[in-house]
């Protein structure tokens, strides 16, 4: 494939894009691949007015900041403004539109101490254990999916209309996700009858 690939991106005015190229080796775990990517890339400038969604979530994964316009309407023009919110970066979101979402750029661009405490705010998040940082905790996530799914069923099988669903966390799954569970609950087993 990189045989194939790299003639493509021959430059035609003289910058030395292929030098900006690089090809990693497969990496099984997808945090493990984010992890290692992380130096590849500063900061992510967002999408408007349809956001990053899963690139956006590998690129926060990986350590990597991203500026998102925030004045949307639309969920697809919001998803990464919900995200910086979860994860304590709110100020990375410009509610005010385009000249905000500029100047938020310009500013982390010229001022390397704060985007280093930034940065070390995302990884932080990712490596939180014990427990898991909210966003990153995705047996909680399912936990909270499943008691929405089980109100819709019950609410289906009672005959009612379909209405607003209220997810309120148990105490259990607030609690949030520890390592002695991930341990006990591997998620890498190799067929569905395992599960």
């Amino acid at each position: 494939g990189k045989n194939n690939l790299v003639p493509s991106f021959e430059p035609k005015d003289g910058d030395e894009l292929n030098e900006r190229i690089h090809f990693l080796p497969w990496e099984r775990s997808p945090f493990d691949h984010q992890a290692r990517n992380q130096d590849f890339c500063n900061v992510m400038l967002d999408s408007w007015p349809y956001n990053g969604h899963t690139v956006a979530q590998d690129a926060l994964y990986g350590g990597v900041p991203i500026i998102t316009r925030s004045d949307g309407d639309d969920m697809s023009s919001r998803v990464t403004t919900s995200a910086n919110i979860v994860l304590g970066l709110d100020f990375l979101n410009a509610y005010e539109g385009l000249k905000q979402y500029e100047n938020i750029a310009i500013e982390l661009g010229n001022n390397p101490s704060k985007y280093n405490e930034i940065r070390r705010k995302l990884i932080d998040t990712a490596l939180q254990r014990n427990p898991m940082h909210p966003y990153w905790d995705a047996p909680r996530y399912v936990k909270n999916l499943e008691s929405g799914l089980i109100q819709a069923w019950e609410g289906f099988l009672a005959g009612k209309e379909p209405d607003v669903i209220e997810v309120v966390e148990s105490e259990e799954t607030a609690r949030g996700t520890y390592d002695d569970v991930l341990i006990s609950t591997p998620s890498d087993r190799k067929t569905h009858d395992e599960l």
